[in-house]
C-alpha cells in the first residue's frame, strides 16, 4: 500500500529449511500472495538459509539457489517491491547479496561489505567483501537480465520514496553503507540479517537500529532470520523492527518455528520534512560521496490506504512512563521560572487567576516554585478581575483553589472601570463586537501589571501554545505579561499536566476543585455563555492539526485527509477544521512576534526567537 507519501513494508520471517531452496522459495512465495504491503523483505540468504555454512562452496546448492529465483521472478505474486537475500557467484567468487526485485525484473543486486569472522560467526571462510569488486562492477547478467550491482540508491521516479539496501554486519561498521546511501539520497535503508541471540543482544540491536534511523533522518527496515535457522551453538529468533526518524514504529520477537509478517507505516514526507530542516543533515550532504548507482522504478498508487495502528489523537499527551514525563515537564517549567525570578529579583508574583485551566497551570507552578526558594505563598497574589461575561461558577472556582494553596486573594470587579471606559471611546457597552470583548481583557492585563510594579513582583502569563497558534488572545491583553510559563504547553497538555500536579505534587485536597476545573468548558469570559470551542473547533483537533504542521511539515491538504481517518471526520468537516486552523495561524504571526519569553518544554516551539520564524504579512489568500 501507498498513498499520499505513506508507504506500507513489511518484514517477513519465513517458516524455512536449510539448504532447501525450493522449500524456501515456495514459503516464499505463499507469503507474498497475502502480503498487504509496498515493499516486502526477506532475511539475508533467505533463499538457501544462513547457516548451510561449507555447502555454500557446494555446485548443487548454488544452482538450486539460481534456478529457485527464476522460479520466483517467473511466479511472483506481489505487485510491489521484493527484496530478499542469496548467495551469488561471480568470476568463481561468492557474495552474500541481496535481490531487489519488482514484477519478473530483478532491480539491482546488492553485495555485502562487512562480513563478520569472529566469535560465533566466520563468514570470510564462504564469501568475500564487495569493497573490490564494486570498484570495477557496476552490472551483471543474471538470467538473461542485465543489472546493476554495487551500492544502488532505489528511486520511485515522481515521488519521495527511495531506499537502499545493507545486510546484517554493515549496520554495525562505524560508518554503515546504509549512512553513506542515506546521506546519497536514500530516504528508508532496508536490513537483511541472520542476527543470532544471546542475553542483551536485543535491547543493543534495537537502540542501534532505531539510532541508525535517526541519524540517517529516515526509515530503517530490519528484518532477520528466525528459530528454522538455529543450529549447533548459534540460536536466531527472528528479531525484526521497523524504525523512523528515532521512533520505533514496531518491533517482534516471538522464536515463532511458523512465518511472521509484521507491518509498518513509513512517513516520506515527515522524512523529506527534516532532512530540509535539520542543517547538521543538510551539511554532511555532499562531504561523503559515493559510486552510486541510481534506479529507477514506478510504485502504483494505493486506492485507499488503511493504517496498521489508529492514530494518536492526542498526540502531545505522554503515553508512557507517564509519570517521569510529567516530572520532566514540572522540572522545565520551574526552573525556568525560578530562574526568572532570580534574575530580575522579583518579590512576588502576579496571576490573573480565572477559574479556568491555563490559570490553574500556572498557580500550580507558582506555588510549587515559592515553595522551592522559601518565598510565602502569600508572595504569590492571585486575582480575579470579574468583568462582563464572568460566570460565578470560574470565580467561585479560582477563589476556591487560591484558598485552598494558601496564596493572596485579591477580587477586583472591572465592571465600572469597563463601563467608563467605554463611555470614554464612545462604545454602547451593548454591542458585543471586538472592541467589547477586547476592552476587558486590556483592562485586565492593566491591573495585573499595575498590581506587579506596586508589590516588586513579576506578571506570570497563563496563555498556552495552542490559543498562541489559534491567535486566541487579544493584542496587548492576555496575549502580554512578563513571562509566559505556559507558552509551550498546547492545550490537550495542560489538562494532562493539571491533573498530575494535583494528583502528585501537593499535600491539599485538590481533587474536587480540580475535576471542576477540568470538566469547565474552556472560556475567555468576555461575552456571557461563551464557550471557545464553539469559535474555533475541538482543542483535541487543532493540536492535532498543530502537532502535524510543525512537527510533519504536512500541508494543509494531507492534514485534511489525515484529521478524517484520526478523528473519523466527514470532508467538510475536515475542510472546515483546516481552514479555519489555517486562516488564525497565519494571519496572527504578528501577535506571536511580539510574545514575551516563555520556556521551551516539547520538540516543538512557536517563539519567534528561537524555532518558528515567519513573516507578519503572509497572505495565502486565492
Amino acid at each position: 500500500m501507498y498513498y499520499n507519501d505513506f508507504l506500507k513494508v513489511a518484514a517477513i520471517t519465513p517458516k524455512l529449511k536449510v539448504a532447501n531452496p525450493k522449500y524456501n522459495v515456495d514459503e516464499m512465495l505463499r507469503l507474498l500472495k497475502q502480503t498487504n504491503a509496498s515493499l516486502a523483505v526477506f532475511p539475508e540468504l533467505g533463499v538457501t538459509a544462513y547457516t548451510c555454512n561449507d555447502l555454500f562452496f557446494q555446485n548443487s546448492l548454488l544452482k538450486e539457489t539460481k534456478r529457485e529465483i527464476k522460479r520466483l521472478l517467473e511466479n511472483n505474486p506481489f505487485e510491489g517491491i521484493v527484496i530478499f537475500g542469496a548467495p551469488l557467484e561471480i568470476e568463481g567468487i561468492l557474495y552474500n547479496v541481496a535481490f531487489v526485485v519488482k514484477g519478473h525484473n530483478i532491480l539491482g543486486i546488492v553485495p555485502k561489505f562487512y562480513l563478520p569472522n569472529t566469535q560465533e560467526f566466520y563468514e570470510k571462510r564462504w564469501f568475500t567483501s564487495a569493497y573490490d569488486i564494486v570498484k570495477r562492477t557496476k552490472m551483471i547478467r543474471y538470467l538473461k537480465q542485465v543489472v546493476p550491482f554495487g551500492s544502488i540508491i532505489f528511486k520511485e521516479s515522481e515521488t519521495n520514496l527511495s531506499f537502499g539496501v545493507e545486510i546484517c554486519e554493515d549496520m554495525w561498521a562505524p560508518i554503515s553503507p546504509g549512512n553513506l546511501l542515506a546521506l546519497n539520497g536514500a530516504q528508508m535503508i532496508v536490513n537483511l540479517s541472520a542476527s543470532n541471540e544471546y542475553l542483551n543482544k536485543r535491547s543493543v540491536r534495537r537502540r542501534t537500529i532505531i539510532e541508525h534511523s535517526r541519524r540517517n533522518a529516515g526509515a530503517y527496515i530490519y528484518c532477520s532470520a528466525g528459530v528454522n535457522e538455529s543450529t549447533s551453538e548459534t540460536v536466531f529468533s527472528g528479531h525484526n523492527l521497523i524504525a523512523q526518524n528515532g521512533d520505533k514504529i514496531i518491533e517482534t520477537e516471538h522464536f515463532s518455528r511458523e512465518s511472521e509478517i509484521i507491518y509498518g507505516d513509513i512517513d516520506l514526507s515527515k522524512i523529506a520534512y527534516i532532512r530540509k530542516s535539520n542543517s547538521s543533515f543538510r551539511d554532511t550532504i555532499n562531504k561523503h560521496p559515493i559510486d552510486v548507482v541510481e534506479v529507477d522504478f514506478e510504485l502504483p498508487q494505493s486506492s485507499d490506504y488503511t493504517f496498521e495502528k489508529p492514530f494518536d489523537k492526542l498526540p502531545f499527551v505522554p503515553k508512557k512512563d507517564k509519570a517521569q514525563a510529567f516530572e520532566k515537564i514540572a522540572a522545565l517549567q520551574e526552573n525556568a521560572l525560578i530562574k526568572r525570578l532570580n534574575h530580575i529579583g522579583s518579590e512576588s508574583i502576579i496571576i490573573g487567576v480565572s477559574g479556568g485551566l491555563d490559570s490553574t497551570l500556572a498557580l500550580l507552578i507558582a506555588v510549587r516554585v515559592a515553595d522551592a526558594i522559601q518565598m510565602d505563598r502569600k508572595q504569590i497574589i492571585g486575582v480575579t478581575m470579574p468583568a462582563l461575561g464572568t460566570s460565578d461558577k470560574t470565580k467561585n472556582q479560582a477563589h476556591e483553589l487560591m484558598k485552598d494553596l494558601g496564596v493572596t486573594i485579591k477580587e477586583i470587579d472591572l465592571k465600572h472601570h469597563i463601563n467608563e471606559h467605554f463611555e470614554l471611546i464612545g462604545h454602547d457597552g451593548k454591542t458585543t463586537d471586538k472592541a467589547y470583548e477586547n476592552a476587558q481583557a486590556r483592562a485586565r492585563t492593566m491591573v495585573l501589571m499595575n498590581l506587579a510594579n506596586m508589590h516588586n513582583g513579576i506578571v506570570l502569563g497563563t496563555g498556552d501554545m495552542s490559543e498562541i497558534a489559534l491567535g486566541f488572545t487579544t493584542y496587548s491583553g492576555d496575549q502580554m505579561s512578563m513571562y509566559n510559563i505556559n507558552a509551550g504547553i498546547p492545550k490537550t497538555l495542560v489538562r494532562f499536566m493539571v491533573k498530575k500536579y494535583a494528583e502528585t505534587k501537593f499535600e491539599e485536597n485538590l481533587d474536587k476543585i480540580i475535576d471542576d476545573v477540568l470538566k469547565t468548558p474552556i472560556s475567555p469570559e468576555l461575552i456571557l455563555d461563551q464557550v471557545t470551542e464553539e469559535e474555533i473547533g475541538k482543542y483535541d483537533i487543532n493540536d492535532f492539526i498543530m502537532h502535524r504542521f510543525l512537527r510533519f511539515g504536512d500541508d494543509e491538504a494531507r492534514i485534511q485527509w489525515l484529521i478524517e481517518t484520526a478523528f473519523d471526520l466527514s470532508k467538510s468537516e475536515s475542510e472546515h477544521y483546516v481552514t479555519n486552523f489555517f486562516k488564525r495561524f497565519y494571519s496572527q504571526q504578528f501577535k506571536r512576534q511580539a510574545a514575551p519569553d516563555g520556556p521551551k518544554i516539547l520538540d516543538i516551539s512557536l517563539s519567534p526567537r528561537s524555532d518558528f520564524r515567519m513573516p507578519s504579512d503572509v497572505d495565502k489568500r486565492n
